[in-house]
Formats: structure tokens, C-alpha cells, sequence
């Protein structure tokens, strides 16, 4: 019989499952030891481990990322939960010049085996400063991996390869992810670094959701099959070192490209998809990136709800590419595609 977690509780598992399994693994953050855990993912952990291995922080985000890395190079395995990835720019001189570029700098002598969880994702009124996906920053620093599951198996999975690792890694976590359901292993397992995942298959057009953005491809998927077009649907999972491989078969195929971002398009993940591919490709693309419009998030919900891609914008562009001279479409929303989600088994 299939088993189903949460999101929230396949993180949960990974974590407590690693922290039983290896005493050098510590978890830190704002609110990492309070009565809601970030989300639940780090829920009890403090009773059970005791404070010296899960413990809250003071509102020093480039501080306590020195701190993270320094115990990361005495030889704990540090876990440092940031719930708003907005405030890592305070911490990306600790990350960039220092965590991701250690290893080289000491010729392999010391390792900064380092997990750094960030959320990302709307919610009604974050407004300009707690609404940015900014793991393109990360994707672009060599030494840096960075992972950005979208199912509860892989967020498990790619949880413990991460913790694992002997580099820094950067867990991008969208916050509409953490309900979400799907089958999860009870054993522990790990995803691989640089491995994408195809969610559903199709002939007429690609779609790379990135993040939360799978999500809302598979649920174009579901919107263009009614419209008779046939879209795969890919989750790169691995942003840093990146599975181009996968995406360039799917377009080498179906000759049609459209990658959905949780970020501004400039310089963004999409972009930088889009270019990879097209380095690659045998073939004429098609294609278009969908992301933020280039202006500072909104506060008000109407004026987010405009600025926030959707599965109707991917199914759109989609259709655009596919029937470019067709009358305009434009699928209506109904509540049972908007629930659907990618459950597994893998």
C-alpha cells in the first residue's frame, strides 16, 4: 500500500531520520525550536535532540551564517532554516565568498558540509521585501548546489542527499508546497544532484516548472489536453548542477519551449534554461519564459493576482506556441485541474 506524507512531513522525516542517524547534523534558525517548527518541518526536534542541536537564532542572518560555517568546517553538519529567503541577502557574502569557495581556496583540505533551507512563495500581502525567489543568485556562484523540489518524495530525498553532502547546498522550498501530498518511502533514500524529473509525458510542446511552477505546468498539462495539445511536463529538482540533458530530449522532440519561474525573468533560471537548450538543441525552438513582471511585488491581493504566473498563463503561452495563428485562448479556471498534484510512485 502506497504511503502519503505531506511536504511538511517529508522534511520532517528527512531531517529527525538524519539526525538520529548522524549526531554531527544540527539544525538552526529563527524559530526552528517554537511550537509551529517552520510549517511543522522542524517540530519537536529540540525536545528530542536537545538544545544544543536544535536551537533558534537572533536576528542576524550574516552572523549565524558564520556561525553555520564555521561548525560546517569543525565537522558538524549545520541545517540553517532561514523562513523567508528575502533575508539571505544579508548572508550571501558569507555564502558566496567564503562557504561555496573554502574547498578551492584550501586545496580540498576542509569541506563546509552546510545545508541552507530558504522558502520562497506568495501569500496574500507579502509585499516588496517577502516575496523573492532569489536562487538564481546561487545557481550562478560555482560551489553552491541547489536544490528545488516540488514533491514530497523528492523533497525527502533530495533533503538527505543534501545533508549528506560535503559542499554547501541551498533547499529551495516554496511555501505552497508544504500541504501538498504525495508518496514518500518510509526507508531513507537520496535524489540525485543534476537529475530532472519528467511528471508527465507529451509530444506537442515542454513545459519546465521550476519550484512550484511544476505544479502549475502539470495542471496546464490538464488544461491544453482538453484543448487537444500534448505537453510534458518537467521539474528540473536540481537548479545547481542543472539536468539540461532531460529538457533538451523533450525539445529535441516536441520543438516547443516554455519555462515557468517563481522569480523575475531577468537573468533568472528561466533564461538560463531557455539558453542551455538552445546551445544544445538540434532543432528550430519555439519558445517563451514566464515569470514576474518587472516591477517590485504588490501588496494588495488584485494587483498580486496580476502579478503572480498561474497555470492558465503557461497553458496560454503553451497554446500560443503550438497554434500561433488560432483564435485567442484561454482555458477557465475549474477548481478540480487547480487541485490537481504529482503523487508518485518514482
Amino acid at each position: 500500500m502506497e504511503r502519503e506524507l505531506s511536504y511538511t512531513a517529508a522534511v520532517h522525516e528527512a531531517t529527525e531520520s538524519e539526525m538520529s542517524r548522524d549526531e554531527s547534523v544540527i539544525v538552526m534558525g529563527l524559530g526552528v525550536d517554537d511550537y509551529l517548527g517552520i510549517y511543522g518541518t522542524t517540530k519537536g526536534l529540540a525536545e528530542k535532540f536537545g538544545p544544543e542541536r536544535c536551537f533558534d537564532t537572533p536576528l542576524a542572518e550574516d552572523g549565524m551564517t558564520g556561525v553555520a560555517i564555521g561548525a560546517a568546517l569543525a565537522g558538524l553538519r549545520p541545517i540553517h532554516v532561514h523562513i523567508r529567503m528575502d533575508f539571505l541577502v544579508l548572508a550571501v557574502n558569507q555564502l558566496v565568498n567564503f562557504a561555496a569557495k573554502a574547498r578551492y581556496m584550501y586545496g580540498g583540505q576542509v569541506h563546509v558540509p552546510m545545508v541552507v533551507r530558504a522558502v520562497i512563495g506568495r501569500s496574500w500581502g507579502q509585499g516588496a521585501q517577502h516575496s523573492q525567489a532569489l536562487y538564481s543568485w546561487f545557481m550562478h556562484t560555482p560551489g553552491l548546489k541547489v536544490f528545488a523540489p516540488s514533491t514530497p518524495y523528492d523533497a525527502k530525498g533530495t533533503m538527505i542527499a543534501a545533508i549528506r553532502d560535503d559542499n554547501p547546498v541551498v533547499m529551495i522550498e516554496h511555501r505552497h508546497l508544504h500541504a501538498g501530498k504525495g508518496h514518500v518511502p518510509a526507508e531513507s533514500y537520496t535524489v540525485p544532484f543534476g537529475k530532472a524529473r519528467v511528471l508527465a509525458a507529451g509530444t506537442d510542446v515542454t513545459l519546465v516548472g521550476v519550484s512550484y511552477m511544476a505544479l502549475e505546468a502539470l495542471r496546464a498539462h490538464e488544461y491544453l489536453r482538453e484543448a487537444g495539445i500534448s505537453a510534458e511536463v518537467i521539474d528540473p529538482v536540481c537548479l545547481a548542477p542543472l539536468d539540461i540533458d532531460t529538457i533538451v530530449e523533450s525539445v529535441n522532440r516536441t520543438g516547443r519551449l516554455v519555462v515557468a519561474d517563481n522569480a523575475w525573468t531577468t537573468c533568472g533560471a528561466a533564461s538560463e534554461i531557455i539558453t542551455q537548450v538552445l546551445e544544445r538543441v538540434e532543432r528550430p525552438v519555439k519558445f517563451r519564459r514566464i515569470g514576474f513582471a518587472p516591477v517590485v511585488c504588490p501588496t494588495t491581493r488584485k494587483l498580486e493576482d496580476r502579478f503572480y504566473p498561474t497555470s492558465v498563463t503557461v497553458a496560454t503561452a503553451a497554446y500560443d506556441l503550438v497554434r500561433p495563428s488560432g483564435a485567442r485562448w484561454a482555458p477557465e479556471q475549474k477548481p478540480a485541474v487547480e487541485r490537481v498534484t504529482f503523487k508518485g510512485p518514482f
